[in-house]
């Protein structure tokens, strides 16, 4: 979950120290090609960074999560996302096919085992792969833990939003016919997923701006600007199409899938970052993962929402990352 990373990413102050070790298009079957790129010491301690969304893609702040004089860490583009050719396709762009392109990407740079770090869609990725390849994983880092059901996704828009905004609430159903406001996720996702851009792009935009509204502890604006929704120049967002793709599909997953499968991590060491004010990702979805997987620890930031680059998070999931990569 998320809206566009390159939206909210900090300024990219990389150095050299940070600038990729390779970078490729590396093709994955069902015509997509999937950018990989590693960063740091090819001895060093093999790490993957999942991105958010789904749809969103890798920034190259991102880099500058993990020490590059001991990680070889390891950044992709998920199939459609970022720079990842077909931009955008949906088609066989499943929760299984992400999971077996990261095995590809293992396969392909020689890891037997790798760190897994992740954050809100990428949280949920990280505990699909883990669930289905534990063999795999050395340690998971998550942050902002979302479980991809569609409990979550009403517990955020439908509870959240207009609990703590409620005038905003009303700009994001005002965009819809008032027979449509009983069910106004399924209208949202149907809109964006609609062909014609009088449709999808007013929905897509509102849909993106209120999720970044969302994501921000103190967000610069509080309010749809309807006028810039409807402002077809201003262009579309990538993640609510590939959003709207996997919620409508339940992200591809059983009910309750990533809890009642977590006894497949026993014996894998986690730490969760969790931000206490993220209206998008709870610390009650955070708690409930905690009390079926005990070995993983909670690293809460008080004061912070969902975004990596609220106050405290990004420092927590580089300490997080470099505690559990130690014996």
């Amino acid at each position: 979950m998320g809206p566009d990373a390159a939206d909210i990413a900090a300024p990219d102050k990389r150095t050299d120290r940070f600038a990729p070790l390779s970078a490729q298009h590396m093709a994955v079957g069902d015509s997509h090609e999937i950018y990989v790129e590693t960063v740091g010491r090819t001895d060093g301690i093999p790490a993957v960074y999942l991105h958010g969304g789904p749809g969103s893609g890798c920034q190259p702040d991102h880099r500058r999560l993990f020490d590059p004089s001991r990680f070889h860490a390891v950044l992709f583009d998920q199939r459609g996302a970022g720079r990842s050719r077909p931009k955008g396709l949906r088609e066989a762009n499943t929760l299984p096919h992400l999971i077996a392109d990261m095995e590809v990407i293992r396969e392909n740079l020689g890891f037997d085992k790798w760190l897994i770090v992740g954050g809100s869609w990428g949280a949920t990725l990280a505990l699909a792969y883990a669930q289905a390849h534990p063999q795999r994983v050395s340690g998971i880092v998550l942050r902002a833990t979302f479980l991809g059901t569609r409990a979550e996704l009403e517990g955020s828009f439908l509870q959240n939003l207009p609990l703590f905004y409620p005038d905003l609430y009303e700009d994001f159903l005002g965009l819809l016919l008032p027979e449509e406001r009983a069910h106004p996720l399924d209208v949202y996702w149907r809109r964006i997923l609609d062909p014609d851009p009088a449709i999808h792009g007013p929905a897509s935009r509102a849909w993106h701006d209120t999720e970044r509204i969302l994501s921000e502890h103190k967000p610069s604006k509080r309010r749809l600007d309807i006028a810039a929704v409807n402002n077809d120049a201003r262009g579309l967002p990538s993640t609510p199409f590939m959003e709207a793709h996997y919620f409508q599909n339940d992200c591809f997953m059983a009910p309750g899938q990533l809890l009642a499968n977590a006894g497949k991590l026993s014996g894998v060491r986690g730490i969760v970052v969790q931000g206490r004010y993220d209206f998008l990702c709870p610390p009650s979805t955070a708690q409930a993962l905690l009390k079926v997987w005990p070995d993983a620890t909670l690293r809460m930031v008080e004061a912070a929402g969902h975004s990596l680059y609220d106050p405290g998070v990004r420092d927590a999931v580089i300490a997080a990352i470099e505690d559990i990569s130690r014996p």
